[in-house]
């Protein structure tokens, strides 16, 4: 009785973690309140400091360059070890281990994001390659850009393997207001407003990584018809990643 107890409450434990990033994340966006930035990282940088963006600039030598092949093409992605290492050496190693062939796009939501990583392909498993969750990584760099490539998480310090990139188009005018008065620096509240994206999932989900090819590929991904809980009726399958450098 003891055991199937404790089997029942890691069930319960697993559907909330996939209850959470299903439908709190989205429902965030409607909240006036939302927008968060770690002011700490604002105070060492300084209000007169110019933001480079580095999602937007080609790949650098500090940068690493993977190539996400799947049943609907191919998606070029740059990573960044620099501002986001425990996020990148994950990734990287679960890439070259194999860990993500095969495994599906579990999660698809058009004008919002694609899901994937989940060995179970429910949004409900996963793990890291330490077999524990692991820290967030935030930064004043990095933002929920469209295209960004971020982790999935069920909350603070609760990062495994699962992953999303985000596929939103436009962010919402009133939004530009809301992001200037939570602190974001003047060049990443244009380049939102330039290129999409979801600032409510900033400082509360690390951006490891941006498209730089196959945003095309995304959006046909993210315009696959969907049943149940978001899960494409016929699978997106991720079937290889490549290193590149």
């Amino acid at each position: 009785m003891k055991i199937r107890l404790i089997i029942l409450v890691i069930i319960l434990l697993g559907a909330a973690a996939w209850y959470y990033f299903s439908n709190n994340e989205e429902n965030q966006q409607h909240d006036t309140n939302m927008l968060k930035l770690d002011q700490s990282n604002l105070e060492k940088e300084g209000d007169d400091t110019m933001t480079v963006l580095p999602q937007f600039t080609e790949v650098q030598g500090n940068e690493r360059l993977v190539e996400m092949v799947t049943n609907k093409g191919s998606i070029k992605i740059k990573l960044f070890p620099e501002q986001a290492p425990k996020a990148v050496e994950n990734f990287l190693t679960h890439a070259e281990n194999g860990y993500y062939d095969g495994l599906i796009f579990h999660r698809v939501i058009n004008d919002f994001m694609i899901q994937g990583g989940d060995p179970n392909g429910t949004g409900t498993g996963g793990e890291s390659i330490w077999g524990r969750p692991f820290e967030d990584e935030f930064t004043m760099d990095l933002f929920n850009f469209r295209g960004a490539l971020s982790m999935a998480n069920a909350g603070p310090g609760t990062n495994g393997s699962q992953f999303f990139i985000v596929q939103k188009k436009e962010v919402e005018s009133n939004l530009r207001g809301q992001m200037e008065q939570a602190g974001y620096p003047a060049e990443a509240v244009d380049k939102y407003m330039e290129v999409g994206g979801t600032p409510w999932l900033d400082h509360r989900h690390t951006v490891f990584g941006q498209v730089v090819e196959g945003m095309d590929v995304v959006d046909d991904i993210a315009s696959t018809k969907v049943g149940p809980n978001d899960k494409p009726v016929y699978d997106v399958v991720i079937e290889k990643i490549n290193i590149l450098n």
